[in-house]
């Protein structure tokens, strides 16, 4: 038979549900997916509730349901000074990932270069490699994740049509500062490139400012900023997504999402309308009741011997193995230690390596993502197990 799409038929099963299936196998407490143990907040789910009852379930408009492009608009006013036009520089999207999709196929045309910033959230590759792009790679230094400017300006050439921007950064929880933006906004419109601005961890930094790219000097109509309802609201299985872009970007990004999933979820939308609305004091409490997990997971892996790296948001921590004698060998990867660990310890996490492109070489073999979305009683938990299994209990 003739073969199917050689770009999707040879990635592997992504590593999230390899694990999360190894945690379900072992009984492990899953600390590898990253998704809240808890509901988000009560009343949004009454007010989506109450929107399937009122009798507008047909298709939403192809960009999005009008209060929720206006609430859009709102937040970036009120977090960031963003003048947004609702109607033309708002899209709703079926999650945040389908943003993503949809934008790199507004922007890219075959041959067009992107450079994508590693470790990088694993869907980045496929779907530039997919649209017959060329991802240009560049890796942040543990254990501080600092930018390497040299390696940074070197992947800019003139075929390079976008920069991914990941900030607050998976898996890493790295913070881009201010000078470090800079330093991308001048190499953006040196290059008369476009930059991606993947933000959905927007809301969840622990003193660190975010700072969206798009709010720098000359990158207003160079930028699309990416958020997350399931990540501002911890409701990851809503899939509702809102891009912010300049509109002749917009125009083409929507054109791209109306072939990919055409509208979302109307009810889900005036959910999410609501929680964008919600008093500053929600977001400060999202973030404050994050840093508290952040920080029993951290102080504990600390205690048991790992290396905690940085983390000024997201829901993940990057730890060192290496201290914990844990290692079955000296060659052992991270991967065959985190299969190793939810078998024996019953704990699951993710290999960083899984963060970097499975064909380049060097990548960090002895870091592991632990997410800490989960709640303090679970976290302690898992370190008890981890405790035990050291042979440290």
């Amino acid at each position: 038979m003739k073969p199917l799409n050689h770009q999707l038929a040879k990635l592997p099963t992504t590593i999230f549900t390899v694990m999360s299936a190894l945690a379900t196998e072992h009984g492990a407490i899953n600390l590898g997916q990253g998704f809240p143990d808890t509901e988000g907040p009560a009343h949004l789910v009454e007010a989506a509730s109450a929107a399937l009852r009122d009798g507008r379930n047909q298709y939403a408009p192809l960009t999005g349901l009008p209060e929720l492009r206006e609430a859009v608009a709102r937040s970036n006013a009120r977090f960031y000074a963003l003048d947004v036009d609702p109607v033309r520089e708002v899209v709703v999207t079926s999650g945040a990932t389908e943003g993503l999709a949809s934008s790199l196929a507004a922007l890219l045309n075959p041959g067009d270069e992107v450079v994508v910033i590693e470790p990088a959230y694993d869907t980045y590759l496929p779907m530039i490699r997919l649209l017959g792009a060329v991802p240009r790679l560049v890796r942040l230094t543990p254990p501080e994740w600092s930018l390497p400017r040299e390696a940074l300006s070197a992947a800019f050439g003139p075929r390079t049509k976008a920069i991914i921007l990941n900030s607050p950064m998976n898996p890493t929880g790295k913070v881009f500062t201010l000078e470090e933006l800079q330093f991308i906004a001048e190499l953006v419109e040196r290059h008369d490139a476009y930059a991606l601005c993947d933000e959905v961890y927007e809301h969840l930094t622990f003193g660190a400012r975010h700072i969206p790219l798009m709010t720098l000097p000359g990158m207003r109509d160079r930028c699309i900023r990416v958020g997350s309802a399931g990540k501002s609201f911890s409701m990851t299985g809503w899939k509702v997504g809102y891009l912010t872009a300049p509109a002749q970007l917009a125009a083409v990004i929507a054109k791209a999402h109306q072939n990919l999933a055409f509208s979302t979820a109307p009810n889900l939308q005036r959910a999410v309308a609501t929680g964008l609305d919600q008093d500053t004091a929600y977001f400060d409490t999202l973030s404050s009741d994050m840093k508290l997990r952040r920080d029993i997971l951290a102080s504990g892996l600390r205690a048991l011997g790992f290396g905690v790296l940085p983390c000024d948001g997201t829901y993940f921590l990057t730890a060192d193995i290496r201290g914990t004698g844990s290692l079955a060998d000296p060659l052992e990867t991270d991967l065959e230690w985190s299969r190793r660990l939810s078998v024996e310890a019953g704990v699951t996490v993710i290999p960083v390596s899984a963060f970097y492109d499975e064909s380049g070489e060097g990548a960090p073999r002895h870091l592991v993502r632990f997410a800490f979305c989960k709640q303090p009683v679970i976290l302690q938990e898992a370190l008890t197990r981890l405790e035990a299994w050291l042979g440290q209990g």
